[in-house]
């Protein structure tokens, strides 16, 4: 019997191949529990110049050589970073991707001397919640925000 090995997750640095990915994955979280608002688009839509061309970066999780998660990194200042647009296929669920992405998200901040990442989020989503919990994320007092769907805010100490 001929068994083929499944590829373990490898978690890249975005590039222009994975533009569809990174919109079709978020779209369809967003979807599911929400509707796109006016600034998911402006990331969705042009994650070069709204992410990566502002000081941010976006990574990208492939499980058998298939893009199935992402997760970016924006810039606020030199010492702050927002970690945002976190998706795992349904598929994959289960299999560590979306701590994998986290991780390596923060693992960039740190690099790049960043003192604090924050996040914001939805309470009905208790499995990303569950996650950032995981990652040392803690809540704190949420602010005015542009999206409307978020309901809390979090943020890291690095």
């Amino acid at each position: 019997m001929n068994s083929v090995e499944a590829k373990p997750v490898q978690i890249v640095v975005y590039t222009a191949e994975y533009r569809n990915a990174f919109r079709s994955l978020n779209q369809a979280w967003i979807n599911r529990y929400f509707r796109l608002e006016a600034a998911d688009n402006k990331a969705l839509d042009d994650p070069e110049g709204y992410i990566l061309d502002k000081g941010g970066f976006i990574f990208i999780a492939l499980y058998n050589d298939q893009p199935v998660g992402a997760c970016a990194l924006i810039m606020i200042s030199d010492e702050e970073y927002e970690l945002a647009k976190m998706a795992v296929d349904d598929s994959v669920q289960g299999k560590g991707i979306g701590y994998l992405l986290g991780q390596a998200c923060l693992d960039k901040a740190r690099a790049l001397g960043a003192t604090k990442v924050m996040l914001l989020s939805n309470t009905v989503l208790k499995p990303a919640i569950h996650l950032y919990g995981k990652l040392g994320f803690v809540e704190v007092p949420l602010p005015a925000t542009e999206y409307e769907r978020a309901d809390i805010k979090m943020e890291i100490v690095l």
